[in-house]
């Protein structure tokens, strides 16, 4: 007995369902194939490089890292024994000297405004 159904009028013949595939020339789907892992391996790359710069530039941030918690370390310890390093004088007379410029402009800019007010 045949195995084959009438459905609407329509004989179907057991097997695959669905559409068949389109043939499509083998020669360009390799090509895509190989276009698409060139594009894949041109992404890769871009990406390692793009890490390998990040990495890079953190590694030099942690040094420079060290480097100023060793600086501070030997600033403590010349504190510790009671002196004080010529940086931290350095900063602290810089400061001092900022406040002072700040001060004086600022009397300055007042004097300026109670000159102006005073016109009117």
């Amino acid at each position: 007995m045949d195995d084959s159904k009438v459905v609407g009028g329509k004989v179907k013949k057991p097997g695959k369902r669905g559409r068949k595939p389109a043939k499509i020339d083998l020669k360009a789907k390799l090509e895509r194939s190989r276009q698409s892992a060139r594009e894949c391996r041109a992404e890769k790359k871009l990406r390692y490089q793009y890490l390998e710069e990040l990495v890079s530039s953190r590694e030099r941030a942690i040094c420079a890292l060290r480097e100023e918690l060793e600086m501070y370390k030997q600033w403590c310890m010349a504190m510790d024994q009671g002196k004080i390093p010529s940086e931290i004088k350095a900063l602290l007379t810089g400061e001092e000297q900022n406040k002072s410029q700040q001060n004086s402009s600022r009397h300055m800019k007042a004097g300026k405004t109670d000159a102006n007010s005073n016109s009117w």
